[in-house]
């Protein structure tokens, strides 16, 4: 019993002395430091869109048949002028038939009373002669004159009906020529809508055959940009996006116009902001969805450190030089000789993700701490960071 009894009592001695050792051990605090770097903060909007032709034009019909022959197709690059299509004719020659007959018939109408009228004429002249040496009674004249009166309304009369046969014939064989459906502009068939065999109708609405994309080397992102952010887009700013075919690539553009017109999409209200790219490569097509960021301010070239930096506050605080004595009032904690320093900054722009130092005693090189940990947990949010261990 007695040795049990001294066995308990060396045992709680041990037990206290560790609990004593482990109680008032200092803890290892743990530092996860950023470089303090040179270059560009932009403070950005963020919008989503869709990728599209600086010009499409969009090739109807203005006459209704049936499709014989179809020259073009998708990606065909087309030329001003060139067939793209040919409606069938037919209907449209025989209309132009019958419009030059009857033109020919209201010629030869007129051609027939003009000579009716230079024969009342001569009547005329011959009837005043006469009346003249009184060898014609007085209603002899007058029926001579009427007749030449009549003779050469008749005439003006077939020379209206000449000219509005002219007319008529001319819309037909404009309505003839619609049956070749030409390319406006030079570009590439982006899209098709017929086949061949295939009867279209140009009742009310001209149909759609073909879209047209002008040049597709030059693109367009129709960015939509919510109106609490449209204050930020204005003409000029430099723009990035991505596009899910290409998620490694970043393409940069600029903000071509900000368009007025409200959208509305279930009582949200977004603006058309136009962002400009480049397509030399044509890897950009029609339809992309993309998501792009507006610079709304930007400045290149700064002293800039981490955001995080400014958020961390450490729970042992080395010394404060001048921290909060800046007008921007903003603290960074910077790592020099394994102690913890606060440094007061003045701060410009910040993206989020850094923050513009415009005065304060940080350079380039600087180690600022954003995170901490103790005896060895990871930091909050710090996966693999940069550490330096002080024992306080």
């Amino acid at each position: 019993m007695r040795r049990i009894a001294v066995g308990a009592g060396a045992l709680m001695l041990i037990m206290g002395g560790a609990g004593w050792y482990f109680g008032h051990r200092a803890p290892v605090v743990r530092y996860a430091t950023a470089p303090v770097t040179r270059g560009d903060v932009a403070t950005t909007i963020t919008a989503s869109g869709t990728v599209n032709p600086v010009v499409t034009v969009q090739v109807g019909t203005y006459v209704s048949g049936t499709i014989i022959d179809l020259p073009c197709d998708y990606n065909t690059q087309v030329h001003k002028g060139q067939l793209c299509a040919k409606i069938d004719p037919a209907p449209y020659q025989i209309i132009v038939d019958e419009d030059q007959a009857q033109l020919t018939t209201a010629r030869a109408q007129m051609a027939k009373d003009a000579a009716n009228a230079t024969y009342t004429a001569v009547s005329r002249q011959r009837a005043e002669v006469l009346w003249t040496q009184d060898s014609t009674s007085h209603d002899a004249l007058d029926a001579a004159r009427n007749a030449d009166i009549q003779a050469q309304a008749l005439v003006r009369l077939d020379a209206a009906q000449v000219a509005e046969k002219a007319a008529v014939l001319k819309a037909a064989q404009i309505n003839l020529n619609y049956t070749n459906i030409i390319s406006p502009v030079d570009g590439t068939v982006v899209s098709r809508a017929v086949t061949a065999g295939q009867t279209v109708a140009a009742s009310l609405a001209t149909p759609t055959l073909f879209l047209i994309a002008r040049d597709l080397t030059r693109m367009q992102v129709d960015a939509n940009v919510s109106e609490s952010d449209i204050a930020g887009a204005k003409p000029g700013a430099t723009a990035t996006f991505t596009v899910d075919a290409f998620p490694g690539h970043t393409f940069h553009g600029i903000v071509a116009q900000v368009r007025q017109a409200p959208v509305s999409v279930q009582n949200v209200i977004t603006y058309d902001v136009v962002i400009a790219v480049d397509n030399s490569a044509l890897m950009l097509k029609p339809g992309m969805t993309a998501t792009a960021r507006i610079a709304t301010a930007q400045a290149l070239g700064v002293v800039r450190v981490p955001s995080a930096a400014l958020r961390f506050t450490p729970t042992v605080k080395g010394p404060d030089k001048g921290a909060g004595k800046h007008g921007a009032g903003h603290t960074v904690w910077v790592l020099r000789d394994g102690q913890p320093i606060a440094v007061a900054v003045s701060v410009g722009l910040n993206d989020d993700s850094f923050a513009e130092i415009r005065s304060g005693d940080v350079k380039p090189g600087d180690a600022v701490i954003v995170g901490q940990s103790t005896d060895g947990s990871a930091p909050v949010g710090m996966k693999k960071p940069a550490t330096a261990t002080l024992r306080l």
